[in-house]
């Protein structure tokens, strides 16, 4: 079965009608989201998906299915590492904490476009160039190495959008204060643009890198556009709501980063065994197809997934009530 024309651009559209909708909301209604508010949005776009993932058994098959849950498992897990950068971005710019919904849903769309052009460029590079799954592998393999380092947190990240943050600064004129969620503002009769442009470069900097590590994964799990796409979607759509209600939580994740680094480097493999399954390189068997390389199946993936991020998150919560015991205990002596 393949996925009808009709249910594609059907489901474009709705899904670019929540987003409008979404990014309406936080621009005419700046607020601080509660927590009963923030787990109502994230369980919204969590049931949405999954209601997605049903349509699509029900109308394309049980192949499509399992490929965009997996898809969407694996985005949502390496979109969450985006927010410890957005909490380093928020804070390192003083972004007042109401204004902060409409900068993240900006990041989020500014996030859309960059990841629909990695698809575009990914796709055409896939069919005209088996071997770049070789590429795609090897650089996520290094990627997860780099997670896994004890120093491999997000500092040097932010760093690297300072460094674009500084030209910025040298050839615009940007106030020192905020105006609401305004990106122009006067001063002195003067047009100005207000720190916000600087937030919403440094966003889509962080964005542009987190996109070239997820999209070469999600390639390792489907090759059709239109499920990387909106896999993608999905898993950005409740980044908001879950940035508000992680909240402090996000600092007690110690440990997130090195699931993320399992699920990288078992991606990676996978799209080395991949193209060592579909090899069509002449110095390597001969320009022959090797064998023995297995394709690994959806469930497997999926399975890896799960596991690599509920540890995580389950051995980081232990290890903060650990400390915070122990803290108690000292005071109390």
């Amino acid at each position: 079965m393949n996925i009808p024309v009709w249910f594609e651009i059907g489901a474009l559209v709705v899904l670019v009608l929540i987003l409008i909708g979404d990014l309406l909301l936080a621009k005419f209604r700046p607020h601080i989201p509660s927590t009963r508010e923030s787990t109502l949005w994230v369980v919204f776009y969590v049931a949405l998906a999954l209601i997605f993932a049903g349509l699509l058994y029900m109308f394309a098959g049980g192949q499509y299915a399992g490929e965009f849950l997996t898809g969407w498992a694996l985005e949502y897990s390496l979109s969450i590492d985006n927010l410890f950068v957005f909490v380093l971005i928020m804070a390192q710019f003083a972004v007042p904490r109401r204004l902060q919904q409409m900068v993240l849903m900006v990041g989020i769309i500014i996030a859309l476009v960059l990841r629909g052009i990695f698809i575009l460029l990914g796709v055409a590079i896939i069919e005209n160039f088996s071997p770049v799954f070789y590429i795609f592998g090897a650089f996520l393999i290094w990627t997860a190495i780099r997670q896994a380092m004890p120093d491999g947190d997000h500092d040097e990240e932010v760093k690297r959008e300072n460094f674009i943050v500084r030209l910025l600064r040298r050839r615009v004129d940007i106030s020192d204060e905020y105006d609401g969620n305004k990106l122009r503002t006067v001063i002195d009769g003067k047009r100005v643009w207000t720190p916000m442009l600087i937030v919403f470069v440094a966003i889509g900097v962080t964005d542009l890198m987190f996109a070239i590590d997820s999209i070469p994964a999600i390639f390792s799990i489907t090759h059709n556009s239109f499920l990387v796409f909106t896999a993608n979607i999905f898993a950005l759509m409740g980044l908001r709501q879950l940035y508000f209600l992680l909240g402090d939580l996000l600092d007690r994740l110690r440990y997130l980063h090195y699931g993320i680094a399992v699920i990288l480097g078992f991606i990676g493999i996978k799209l080395v065994l991949h193209a060592m399954h579909v090899n069509e390189l002449p110095f390597i068997n001969g320009g022959e197809h090797i064998e023995w390389a297995p394709d690994i199946p959806i469930w497997l993936s999926l399975t890896v997934i799960l596991v690599s991020m509920v540890g995580a998150t389950v051995a980081s919560l232990i290890a903060s009530s650990r400390e915070k015991r122990a803290e108690k205990a000292a005071i109390s002596e």
